[in-house]
């Protein structure tokens, strides 16, 4: 197992993607920190991750993420409880559609909160024990849109594009004390927010996928599972596009 008496922290981890993320490390050794704000749907996630791996250790943390003292107590109750953190993933974030003008500021504030400062917060906090460590890996993730942009999503991207910003900075600042930074820019994943979408976007959406299929959960798990893992110990400050290939 590639983490055995490993810690993984992963936000957004109530359900989708921050969800097989969870399990995924688990499976492959890992005992996490599943944070999230909706203590069922973590105490599900945290099944899910005991169902994969007999003897598996995991700990729901209920917090805010938008806030920088819930990610700073986060991740202090996870040194506490585990005694290390091997690795974070920031998932957590939040998708709204809204053209420039009549973007308000409430919905702009929200995504910068949800998507970019919670990220910051993540980094920052989880730097301390992985720099008295000296190891780690930390994994942003982003969305393709944050690399090409997309009409109707000029927030959304904008604060997806920053996280890319922030990995190459964040991996530049840390890289000296062995902590690698990377980020993931997904496509179409099958989530319970993409199968709201109208049939007609969708099925647009598909015929730039050269694939010919959405991704999965798993599809996205399995590769921040390796940039967590010692296999990718020479890759950081990376952007992995995972998008069925749309973005060539």
């Amino acid at each position: 197992m590639r983490f055995a008496g490993q810690t993984a922290l992963v936000t957004g981890a109530s359900r989708g993607i921050g969800r097989a993320i969870a399990v995924e490390l688990c499976k492959d050794g890992a005992d996490l920190a599943i944070v999230g704000r909706d203590r069922a749907a973590l105490d599900e996630t945290a099944g899910f991750c005991v169902a994969a791996r007999v003897g598996a250790v995991v700990h729901p943390i209920v917090a805010d993420v938008t806030s920088r003292a819930a990610v700073d107590e986060a991740v202090q109750e996870t040194v506490d409880r585990f005694g290390r953190v091997d690795a974070a993933v920031a998932n957590a974030g939040q998708s709204v559609d809204a053209l420039l003008m009549r973007l308000k500021d409430d919905v702009l504030d929200g995504l910068i909160d949800a998507n970019l400062k919670s990220a910051f917060y993540l980094c920052g906090a989880i730097a301390r024990p992985m720099m008295k460590q000296r190891a780690g890996a930390i994994v942003l993730v982003s969305s393709i849109v944050g690399v090409t942009g997309n009409a109707g999503q000029a927030a959304y991207a904008a604060t997806k594009a920053g996280l890319l910003g922030l990995c190459k900075s964040a991996a530049k600042e840390l890289g000296s004390r062995n902590i690698r930074v990377n980020a993931v820019a997904l496509g179409l994943i099958e989530t319970a927010m993409t199968e709201k979408m109208p049939e007609a976007a969708r099925e647009m959406l598909l015929k730039q996928v050269a694939l010919g299929r959405p991704g999965t959960p798993e599809d996205v798990s399995r590769v921040v599972a390796f940039l967590c893992s010692d296999a990718s110990g020479y890759i950081t400050g990376q952007t992995i596009v995972v998008d069925g290939g749309v973005v060539m």
